[in-house]
């Protein structure tokens, strides 16, 4: 897998990031490896203190990295955040923004952060063998990639594959924009 660009949201400004970059791998059945990298000025960043890796909730009001997960793309789907500070959460949803809930069936295997004063690099490892029937190794999957950027002077910004029209939406189907093939 080569990597693929996150495009600013043309509504939204960031001065510290130049680029940030993703890439998505099924290196075994059940499994899903993510990896994101930021260049720019990182120390203008609001980065939080690096932790032991915990599940929390509401990581996406800050700095956050995400992916969106579903082989169907037309009902349930499941949501990753990792926060570079190594908290984490995962969430399934029975349809577009609805009957969400924490979903345990998704475990953290992984997590890696490196960085410097003009890079940042995050990468997770998950265990997906546990999810339903519909995210099944013979089944293609669809992502959609994205980061929430939060800088010193507090002003976020919205990166992702692809943006719907209007705000920022990282659970529209128009943001599940990478295909990952049957492994």
């Amino acid at each position: 897998m080569t990597r693929l660009s996150l495009e600013l949201h043309p509504d939204a400004r960031c001065e510290a990031v130049q680029r940030i970059e993703v890439e998505a791998t099924r290196p075994r059945s059940g499994s899903l490896v993510l990896r994101w990298w930021v260049t720019g000025r990182i120390g203008d960043l609001l980065l939080p203190q690096v932790v032991a890796p915990l599940r929390a909730e509401e990581l996406w009001r800050h700095t956050c990295f995400e992916s969106f997960i579903c082989a169907s793309c037309v009902g349930m789907y499941y949501e990753f955040n990792l926060a570079p500070s190594k908290l984490w959460s995962a969430h399934a949803f029975d349809g577009y923004r609805s009957g969400m809930r924490i979903a345990d069936e998704i475990e953290l295997q992984h997590v890696n952060v490196t960085s410097d004063d003009a890079h940042f690099e995050i990468q997770a490892s998950l265990a997906l063998e546990d999810v339903p029937l519909r995210l099944t190794r013979d089944t293609e999957w669809q992502l959609g990639l994205s980061t929430v950027i939060e800088e010193t002077n507090g002003r976020l910004s919205y990166w992702a594959l692809a943006h719907p029209p209007g705000k920022p939406d990282f659970h529209h189907s128009d943001c599940f924009a990478l295909e990952l093939p049957r492994t």
